[in-house]
């Protein structure tokens, strides 16, 4: 109930006993003839009049939204008007005593003296009244859940996929709410913001098929969508329907997307820089000189370490291990944090140029914490101005592939390659990666020569 804070609004005490008295507000006094409505409380105590209180104030907020509802004329208005009737229905039987029944229900009760005391209650007081009738007997018209797409986005955000943000980080939530977003905004764009209910069979297939054109070559010259990415959007759309309805307790609904996947692949191959460009390009000294230290140090431990962007830039103090005998950095997942996978979980040897790096940020990166798309932004545009991308495919990604590509091309085994990209091993008779020491030992013969200058002449 929303009514907690009415105080004793309302309620007027006659002899000793609570009654309701409020009037109609003017607006309805054409529909609801009521006039000043005075109902009987029959309680002396104030805490219980309150409490009946607000289940017929709330009957009424309900009816009176209603009749605006109905007013406004749409399909979508009297859809709502229904359920803002049932809303005031259910508040009333509660304020009377009873649970709300639909009118078939009470129809076969098998108890008759419920019965009676529902038809009693209706003709107590002076004039029964078509609300009270309606609360009691069961009239007001079945609710329907009208709730729209973006209603349900918000509920669904709000609470039903409280679990997929629990260890998410601030920026990884804020990161997961727009990729589902798009997804919902992509729907509403094409079908409308319609109840959820209404998306039939024919609706999820109509916007199948729209995917489908978007697949195809376009006129436009604009590029054309991926299957993964379409059988994500299409996906989200179905579990916003899936989990809305079992959230509210309804695990027997179809699902309207059911069967619908792509089983297309993309042949893109994401681009990298070459080991020639990284040398005389990216690790030439002076070239970074004017840019943030924190920016400069990320930059280097991307070409050495091969780890995402993210696992660097929200690296803790206790998880670089300088003093350790293989000096070397961890990536776990923290309690507000998580990673892409449980195979992102690795420790990864300092070499080449990425362990005088390191040194220089030997805490970590405070200032850049959870703000990885910042840190894009910077590094893009550090390499943009800089002429430090061969092609538009380029990345600041593309030194992630770029160290993969190393690593294959220089026969480092396969367990110890999955180990370090932070990738499941499909095969795991070819172990885990090995010790620290072995690692170390595999990446130095990979790790790219650097001049001492890029430190100022240390190193």
């Amino acid at each position: 109930m929303k009514h907690f804070s009415l105080g004793s609004k309302f309620l007027k005490d006659r002899g000793g006993w609570w009654h309701y008295v409020r009037r109609v507000p003017a607006r309805f006094k054409d529909v609801d003839k009521r006039g000043l409505i005075q109902i009987a409380l029959r309680t002396q105590s104030l805490e219980v009049a309150m409490m009946r209180r607000n289940s017929l104030a709330e009957a009424d907020a309900a009816l009176w939204n209603s009749l605006a509802l109905q007013r406004e004329g749409t399909q979508r208005s009297r859809s709502r008007a229904a359920t803002e009737r049932h809303r005031a229905a259910v508040a009333r039987a509660m304020a009377e005593g009873f649970v709300y029944r639909p009118v078939d229900e009470i129809a076969a009760l098998p108890d008759l003296d419920e019965l009676i005391a529902r038809l009693r209650e209706v003709d107590r007081g002076h004039t029964p009244t078509e609300e009270k009738a309606e609360a009691l007997l069961g009239g007001a018209p079945a609710a329907k859940d009208r709730t729209t797409v973006s209603e349900a986005f918000e509920l669904y955000v709000a609470k039903i996929a409280f679990d997929d943000q629990f260890n998410k980080s601030e920026a990884q939530r804020k990161a997961w709410q727009k990729r589902k977003q798009v997804s919902i905004d992509y729907f509403i764009d094409r079908e409308g913001d319609i109840p959820l209910l209404d998306i039939t069979r024919d609706v999820a297939t109509r916007y199948r098929d729209w995917w489908q054109s978007r697949m195809l070559p376009q006129t436009d010259g604009s590029k054309p969508f991926t299957p993964n990415t379409v059988n994500r959007h299409i996906g989200n759309m179905r579990s916003l329907y899936l989990r809305y309805f079992k959230y509210r307790g309804e695990t027997d609904v179809d699902d309207p997307f059911r069967g619908f996947f792509f089983a297309g692949k993309s042949r893109v191959k994401r681009a990298s820089f070459s080991d020639a460009w990284v040398r005389e390009k990216i690790l030439a000294p002076g070239v970074f000189d004017d840019l943030r230290l924190e920016l400069r140090v990320i930059i280097y431990l991307l070409v050495e370490t091969g780890a995402r962007l993210s696992e660097i830039v929200n690296l803790r103090p206790n998880d670089i291990r300088l003093d350790h005998e293989i000096p070397h950095i961890v990536i776990r997942p923290e309690q507000n944090r998580e990673l892409k996978t449980s195979d992102s979980e690795r420790e990864i040897p300092l070499v080449g140029i990425a362990l005088p790096a390191m040194k220089l940020c030997p805490t970590g990166f405070e200032h850049y914490y959870d703000r990885n798309t910042l840190v894009s932004a910077n590094l893009m545009k550090a390499f943009k101005q800089r002429g430090l991308l061969p092609t538009k495919d380029h990345v600041i990604y593309s030194l992630r592939h770029s160290f993969e590509d190393r690593m294959l091309e220089g026969n480092l085994d396969y367990g110890l390659r999955c180990a370090l990209m932070g990738h499941k091993n499909n095969r795991p008779e070819y172990g885990q990666g090995g010790s620290l020491s072995f690692r170390r030992a595999q990446l130095s013969r990979i790790a790219h020569p650097f001049s001492k200058e890029i430190f100022g002449g240390g190193g």
